[in-house]
């Protein structure tokens, strides 16, 4: 369900991308239309292309948050001026290729642009809130409690809760079959602990000829939320869902480690340079700084950074919000990231890869070893940015901690190319569009 809503805003986006520039092509040239819409269409497309990428980044195609008209309309004004200004840097450096000089063209598009989807995305986000699949939980948890709680909240994510039967008895003796089907219930959330019980999974079986999709809570939880819920897991689950082995995405993903790695150094090495004399006129020290981490397999590697706190501080395993061991410069490198730089010469020698599970400290893998499964983050190659890091804040505490682990179990579960790439794209967003 949330993938279609996703897929319906994204291909509104692109009709109406085209309808904007017909409309500007109507405008300005009414009698050669068609002449000038082919003119036009191919240097567009290559612009509508980065538009989209920078709507993607936006979260324009993200359900977990409502937005009110006034939400609306501020964030597409921004993000289309946003697109303008990159479309006229595009326009400006391959001018040749684009031969395309009127930039009352591209503002018109904008402005079209901006109208069509502010009507459409109102009408559509609208729809989206009417909660139009309707679904029922069956057993409970604490996390099943959280998720009820989550759809009943943002209805945009397209579920409306029906019902919830909590009593695994109730699910056998309370005709259940028959309550479902008034509601018109289509979609069946079970807890993993039902399907042990006999009885109630032949009750859930009967529901199958009355047009009821069943899944597990795990699998809708890890869609909704996109983490999976490690309460609720068990060493099955990771037999069935976590394959070690994926020969083709290993040889693509280390291919391209090895030749980005080495491209960014070749262009980096000047900035590296200098960032490593500032750091020794800044603070006393090297500037660089090495720390052993928790890699694939678990083997220990040394990871390589530029020094960001003084020599010799000791303090809290987690660094803390205004943390007096962090240098000025250093403050700046961490916020720029321009302290991982170092970490292409791991990436290049395979330690790590450009996207992973971020490898840990010695000493807190050890004390994060205690929660469950935490050693099948240790699957994969570690990384320099992960889907952990995209989606939640810095770990400040165990259950920060455990928060994460839930995302990095995600990505090792469905690791895959496209999604590398997507968590690349929102690594830029976040790199310089820091979360407040």
């Amino acid at each position: 369900m949330q993938n279609f809503k996703k897929l319906t805003l994204f291909f509104n986006d692109v009709i109406l991308l085209y309808a904007s520039l017909a409309l500007m092509v109507l405008l300005r040239y009414p009698d050669g239309f068609t002449l000038q819409f082919n003119i036009h269409a191919g240097p567009f497309s290559l612009l509508f292309v980065i538009w989209l990428l920078i709507f993607y980044l936006a979260d324009l195609y993200r359900l977990k948050t409502p937005r009110t008209s006034a939400q609306l309309a501020k964030t597409l004004t921004r993000i289309i001026l946003v697109c303008g200004v990159t479309s006229i840097v595009a326009l400006y450096l391959f001018s040749p290729f684009f031969a395309l000089t009127p930039k009352t063209n591209l503002v018109l598009v904008g402005i079209f642009f901006l109208v069509l989807t502010y009507l459409t995305r109102t009408g559509l986000e609208r729809f989206m809130r009417t909660g139009t699949y309707a679904i029922a939980f069956l057993g409970d948890s604490p996390l099943i409690t959280e998720t009820v709680a989550f759809l009943e909240k943002n209805p945009q994510t397209g579920y409306r809760v029906e019902l919830w039967i909590k009593d695994a008895s109730a699910i056998v003796m309370d005709h259940v079959p028959e309550r479902m089907r008034e509601k018109e219930v289509r979609l069946v959330v079970v807890a993993p602990s039902l399907l042990e019980d006999i009885p109630t999974v032949n009750s859930i079986y009967s529901l199958l000829p009355f047009e009821m999709d069943v899944v597990d809570f795990s699998d809708f939880y890890e869609q909704v939320f996109e983490k999976v819920p490690l309460a609720e897991l068990s060493v099955n689950w990771f037999l069935e869902h976590v394959s070690t082995r994926r020969p083709f995405y290993g040889l693509a993903k280390r291919t391209a480690d090895v030749i980005f790695s080495f491209m960014l150094g070749v262009i980096l090495l000047p900035l590296g340079v200098l960032l490593g004399i500032l750091i020794r006129l800044t603070s006393r020290g090297p500037a660089i700084f090495t720390q052993k981490r928790t890699g694939k397999s678990n083997k220990r590697f040394t990871v390589v950074k530029f020094r960001t706190m003084r020599t010799g501080a000791t303090g809290p395993l987690w660094t803390e919000e205004h943390d007096t061991r962090i240098t000025g410069f250093g403050k700046f490198l961490r916020a720029t990231h321009l302290d991982e730089i170092p970490q292409l010469w791991n990436i290049f020698k395979g330690d790590i890869s450009f996207t992973g599970p971020r490898p840990e400290r010695i000493e807190l893998s050890e004390q994060y070893a205690k929660f469950p499964y935490y050693e099948m983050r240790h699957v994969v190659q570690p990384g320099l940015t992960g889907w952990a890091q995209i989606n939640y804040r810095p770990s400040a505490s165990l259950e920060e901690a455990y928060e994460k682990l839930c995302y990095d179990i995600y990505y090792v579960k469905n690791r895959s190319l496209f999604l590398d790439f997507l968590i690349f794209l929102r690594t830029v967003k976040h790199v310089f569009v820091p979360k407040r």
